[in-house]
């Protein structure tokens, strides 16, 4: 069953005798944090190799073979499914009419609307599928104002306004900020606008955008220079990662509102945050180069770039270099003529593109 965003939290709580737990959507600290917790509370720990069988992608085949394992130790196993797909559901099928009590938590960002898997959970009745979706508006504001009061800092109105527009699209990332924007303020402080801007602003999060704009336009040369400066001023090849995979399900996002009958300009609207104006015709053309489907698999390729990047020893800035250039490379490969031209995204952009 589909469970409402009301009944989540006491689910989370406690899961009671579900056998399996979707979490999809588009946000993907919010999804990770899920499965965490729902891992906690039903084997009491993350890391127990009695009571907790990870699978990333490259593992998927031995699903049925941990669900029927069972605990040395005693107490309910857990097996947490990363890149969940439509590939899982026939052993999804099998596991589900099996006597065995363990727990399948599976994490699927980017995960298709007309997935079989979601279709699948819903109709389960010990199964439930839970929409991981970023906060916006009214209550991506009550988000800021708690975190920030935790730390007991309060934000000016315009610095609260600042940062709705520049947080909020993976929950651990937004926490991760507001962290350190309380940290710079001090317990009692305030923030003010220049505050916000100093902390939640800086240049290697400008260049990284520069690099995910243009890998996802299919302009490889322009990422990989954007990506030099970026890793240069700091950041850490797994944070871009995660960074990437949140520009692809934007993409995600807008090409599923227009295969559901809305224009571009008012899908690429609905965004939260919103597209800055100045990104947007980079942004229409990789709408132009992309499908939903290729999207999905670019987002379960940079999932499996970032477990790499996590392997004691890995050459990560390699990979995370790889990784966006991949991306360069599939979109050039849409705009060869990969995927049909000329439907509803060219006719919608010819009536809405800023002449700017």
């Amino acid at each position: 069953m589909r469970l409402e965003a009301p009944r989540v939290e006491a689910f989370l709580r406690d899961p009671g005798a579900a056998r399996a737990v979707l979490l999809y959507g588009e946000d993907a600290g919010l999804i990770a944090e899920r499965a965490a917790r729902l891992t906690r509370q039903v084997a009491g720990g993350l890391d127990d190799p009695f009571r907790v069988a990870d699978l990333d992608r490259d593992s998927h085949r031995r699903l049925l073979e941990e669900v029927r394992s069972q605990s040395l130790s005693g107490g309910r196993r857990v097996v947490r499914v990363r890149d969940a797909g439509d590939g899982l559901v026939a052993q999804v099928e099998a596991a589900l009419g099996d006597p065995a009590g363990g727990l399948m938590v599976f994490e699927a960002p980017g995960l298709p609307s007309r997935s079989r898997l979601r279709a699948l959970i819903e109709r389960a009745t010990d199964a439930v599928a839970i929409a991981c979706y970023p906060a916006e508006g009214n209550g991506l504001a009550g988000d800021i104002r708690t975190a920030l009061q935790a730390f007991s800092v309060e934000a000016d109105a315009d610095a609260l306004v600042w940062l709705q527009g520049r947080l909020g699209a993976d929950s651990l990332a937004t926490r991760a900020e507001l962290a350190k924007l309380a940290l710079f303020a001090g317990a009692g402080g305030r923030v003010d606008l220049a505050a916000a801007q100093a902390c939640a602003g800086d240049l290697a999060a400008i260049t990284l955008e520069d690099a995910l704009f243009a890998a996802t336009a299919g302009d490889g040369v322009a990422a990989d220079r954007a990506l030099e400066r970026a890793l240069a001023e700091g950041l850490a090849p797994v944070g871009v990662l995660r960074a990437a995979l949140m520009h692809i399900q934007r993409l995600h996002r807008v090409l599923g509102g227009m295969a559901a009958g809305r224009g571009a300009a008012d899908a690429i609207k609905a965004l939260r945050p919103p597209l800055f104006f100045r990104r947007e015709p980079a942004f229409r053309r990789a709408l132009d180069l992309w499908s939903e489907r290729r999207l999905a698999s670019a987002a379960a390729a940079l999932w499996r770039a970032e477990s790499a990047c996590k392997r004691t020893g890995a050459p990560a800035e390699a990979i995370c270099r790889h990784a966006l250039l991949d991306l360069a490379r599939e979109a050039r490969r849409g705009g060869d003529g990969s995927r049909p031209r000329g439907g509803r995204q060219s006719r919608d952009r010819s009536a809405s593109t800023p002449s700017s």
